[in-house]
Parts: C-alpha cells; sequence; structure tokens
C-alpha cells in the first residue's frame, strides 16, 4: 500500500522500483519458509531411502531385551515400521533418530540399538549378552 501511494503522489519515484523488488523478495521468503516448515518432521526424500522395509515376518521381535530400548521406545519404533531385530539391524541411525526426535525422545542414541540388533537378527546370544555388558543405557560406556 506505502509503495503505491509513493508511485500516486510522485514522492521520489526513482527508487520505488527497488521497495517493490524488496516486497517481492520478502514474499518469496515468505513463501520458502512456509514450504520448509511444512515439511519437518517428515523425512527429506533423499532419506526415505533409509527408512525401514516392512517386516516379512507375521510378529514382532521383543525390542525390550535391547539395552537401552524401553517399552515407550518400543511402542515409537514399532509405530515407525521397526517391528523385529532385523528391521532395526536394517535402519538408518540418522532416520531412527529423526523419528525419536518427534516422538519427543531427544536425549536417546541409536546406534548402540543397532549394533545390538544385528546380533540379535543373526541369534547371536553370546555376542549380544557380551555387547550390553559393554552398554549403559545403549551407549557404550568405555
Amino acid at each position: 500500500m506505502l509503495a503505491l501511494r509513493l508511485m500516486e503522489e510522485g514522492a521520489n519515484t526513482d527508487l520505488s522500483w527497488l521497495l517493490l523488488i524488496g516486497m517481492a523478495f520478502f514474499v518469496l521468503i515468505v513463501i520458502v519458509g512456509w514450504l520448509v516448515s511444512r515439511q519437518q518432521g517428515q523425512p527429506a526424500s533423499a532419506s526415505a531411502s533409509n527408512k525401514p522395509r516392512k517386516s516379512t515376518s507375521q510378529g514382532g521381535d521383543d525390542l525390550t531385551i535391547l539395552e537401552g530400548i524401553g517399552p515407550k521406545v518400543a511402542k515409537v519404533l514399532n509405530q515407525a515400521g521397526i517391528l523385529t531385530f532385523e528391521d532395526l539391524a536394517r535402519a538408518d541411525a540418522g532416520w531412527v533418530q529423526t523419528t525419536l526426535d518427534a516422538a519427543k525422545l531427544q536425549m536417546l542414541n541409536p546406534e548402540g540399538w543397532i549394533a545390538q540388533a544385528k546380533l540379535a537378527a543373526r541369534g547371536d546370544k553370546s555376542g549380544l549378552a557380551k555387547l550390553q555388558e559393554e552398554l549403559k543405557g545403549g551407549r557404550r560406556t568405555g
């Protein structure tokens, strides 16, 4: 409105084009910001391929036997499509972290869980037990 009034009144219209460009740039920034905010909480298309595939087994594994995963985290992982040790073993740590962050569980680190899930998926109980002795809350202590 101010730009139109300035142009109609003729007050220093030599630089009015600069004001119009500035306003157009501002509108562009607002649109880009809105588009980016709509995509928050959704994995980027590049990382969507890191999303775990649907489990081929009928039931799910008890993820709570992994050090650092409790019932609340297991529920979030199940809702995200991670139902078995194999699902978690194939999952990308960054994608799992994004899923946890979206569920307001930011203080967790899924890398130890993935290492445990790889052993559990192979059925390596002794290797899993040995790794779990080195972990506290799913993280290496030493």
